[in-house]
């Protein structure tokens, strides 16, 4: 468990500040597994999580599922079997805000 798991979102609404340069580079230094991706312009978090098959991999994303729903954050997700592909970012400010980096850090805590 990060410092970044125990957080919860706020909420983040157009004209909201993206994350800082220090903030990304402190954060992902707690998210070894992640990687920043631009896709559109609109820079995302991502990770690939794997699984034995595909009743473990659907399992994890309806976890990833629960806890959006309880933080009010939802990522794209990409079940296939073995694996789950999930991306955080901030629609409304087209890119990176602090709940992006919390919502990865509860994502790994469900995975270990």
């Amino acid at each position: 468990m990060t410092e970044l798991s125990t957080q919860h979102c706020q909420a983040c609404r157009a004209g909201a500040p993206h994350a800082t340069a220090q903030q990304r580079e402190e954060f992902m230094a707690q998210l070894p597994d992640w990687e920043i991706v631009s896709v559109a312009g609109v820079d995302r978090l991502r990770r690939e999580f794997g699984f034995e098959n595909f009743v473990q991999a659907l399992a994890f994303t309806n976890k990833v599922g629960e806890i959006a729903e309880q933080e009010g954050h939802h990522p794209a997700l990409l079940t296939q079997w073995g694996t789950v592909t999930v991306e955080w970012w901030s629609h409304k400010i087209k890119g990176l805000h602090v709940n992006d980096f919390v919502m990865a850090a509860k994502t790994d805590d469900l995975y270990r």
